[in-house]
């Protein structure tokens, strides 16, 4: 038996090791830019810190919990008897703001909409992530064309240089003619080299962009579906894109800093409790000593040399530049989507008369070289029409790639170029587990152990 089972893994492996290599689709470098991107990674601690910004704001709701302990040597002089010993005590304090005028509450705003504004910030560098690894993609696959069709291109370059060469030796055309033969092939091997090295240089962004080097790729798959117009797109852009949405929060941040810096212009009111316990050495002869101390506070400042006032108007500035940031943003995701989808009609344009060139340079092509075999033609008319049938095509798969790029380009635009959009069927980066972890603003517990739990499954 266990030389069967042997047998058989054997003739498994083998098999396995027969069959090609997958392929690897544009979904997959798609899943690996995400998963190995450290923008993503970097962008993503700092959704983290203002999380945390957040708990720091909820805390001032919450008492201020201090304890002093000193030791010290003390002195008594009584009756001109001076006694010394050592000394400590103990003072445990708590301070809680009952009202402060809405301090907290625009504090706690600001952090909310920082937040906000942070994920979609993130959002943002998601899509960034994602257009580079489809152009990095597409990139490599133009490149991997583009070389094929310079080896064919110097293969058949070859067979005219071996044809001339022939009909020189019997006499039917001049040296010139197999010199010009030559120098074509010098010129094709030479492009040859050039798109071999476009592809190394292809190879580099993908794996700066993926993660690691191109294998196999599949064929590009269809092109994800956008608006049926520049206006419906546009329109929805300029609703939902994650920029927009972010300078809205930005808005709302800075309309509660003007709202924080009125508030400290005015007073707080707090409470404020003090136990404090005393021993004195027993060479004081005094006993140990306990005190308390409970009552509210009253603070407000009366002149800081102008420095509030300075603040409220750097706040209402602040205001004014965040709502003009909006308006611009609003502006530039509108010139983008625009510009966009130009892009992609243009590139839809070129395709169809690139292929219309393709037909044409074709049947030149074709009867170039038929007639040269009549000897009504030259060797360099019919390495002409190659070089114009090789354009044509080398055009037509440059204006493929640009089009298939674009299509992303608007979905980008349009702010829909994510990973769940996408569909890309992997676990995603989930803004709200950490923020709610952090939000009540929990001390190191099990609490904690919960933080650490999302980090471990976020695997940061």
């Amino acid at each position: 038996m266990r030389m069967w089972m042997r047998g058989m893994a054997v003739g498994l492996a083998v098999t396995l090791a027969g069959l090609p290599a997958r392929a690897e689709t544009l979904t997959d470098a798609l899943i690996s830019a995400y998963k190995n991107s450290n923008l993503l990674d970097q962008n993503e601690a700092v959704l983290r810190a203002a999380d945390e910004d957040y708990a720091i704001a909820v805390s001032a709701l919450r008492p201020v919990i201090s304890y002093v302990v000193d030791f010290g040597n003390s002195v008594t002089r009584s009756s001109g008897i001076e006694v010394r010993g050592l000394s400590n005590s103990l003072s445990l304090s708590a301070d809680l703001v009952l009202f402060d005028f809405g301090r907290t509450e625009a504090s706690i705003v600001i952090a909310k909409e920082s937040v906000l504004a942070t994920r979609q910030a993130l959002i943002q560098v998601e899509q960034e992530v994602l257009l580079s690894a489809v152009q990095s993609y597409v990139s490599v696959k133009l490149a991997q064309e583009i070389v094929a069709l310079r080896q064919s291109n110097v293969r058949l370059i070859t067979q005219e240089l071996r044809a001339a060469q022939d009909r020189f030796d019997v006499g039917e055309i001049t040296k010139t003619d197999v010199s010009i033969a030559e120098a074509a092939l010098a010129a094709a091997r030479s492009n040859l080299a050039a798109a071999e090295g476009d592809l190394l240089v292809a190879r580099e962004s993908y794996k700066a962009a993926v993660g690691h080097y191109p294998g196999r790729l599949a064929a590009l798959p269809a092109s994800p579906k956008i608006g049926k117009s520049l206006d419906e797109a546009r329109s929805y852009a300029v609703k939902a894109h994650p920029a927009v949405k972010q300078a809205q929060h930005q808005v709302l941040a800075s309309e509660a800093q003007v709202a924080l810096a009125e508030a400290n212009m005015k007073p707080t009111i707090g409470l404020g409790a003090t136990i404090t316990s005393r021993n004195y050495g027993e060479s004081l002869g005094q006993s140990d000593s306990l005190s308390g101390n409970l009552g509210l506070q009253l603070n407000q400042t009366i002149y800081a040399g102008g420095k509030l006032s300075a603040y409220f108007r750097k706040a209402l500035a602040g205001k004014e530049s965040a709502r003009a940031g909006l308006r611009q943003t609003v502006v530039q995701i509108e010139q983008n989507i625009g510009n966009a989808w130009a892009n992609l009609s243009v590139y839809v344009a070129s395709i169809e008369a690139t292929q219309r060139q393709i037909t044409a340079a074709q049947a030149a092509f074709d009867g170039v070289r038929e007639e040269a075999t009549l000897g009504a033609r030259t060797t360099l008319d019919v390495l002409d029409a190659e070089q114009d049938l090789l354009d044509a095509r080398a055009s037509r798969l440059q204006a493929e790639a640009n089009r298939y790029v674009a299509v992303y380009q608007v979905l980008a635009a349009m702010g829909l170029l994510t990973a769940e959009h996408l569909k890309l069927g992997i676990p995603t980066y989930d803004p709200e587990a950490y923020f709610n972890a952090v939000k009540s603003a929990p001390a190191t517990s099990s609490r904690g152990r919960k933080l650490d739990e999302i980090l471990g499954k976020i695997g940061k």
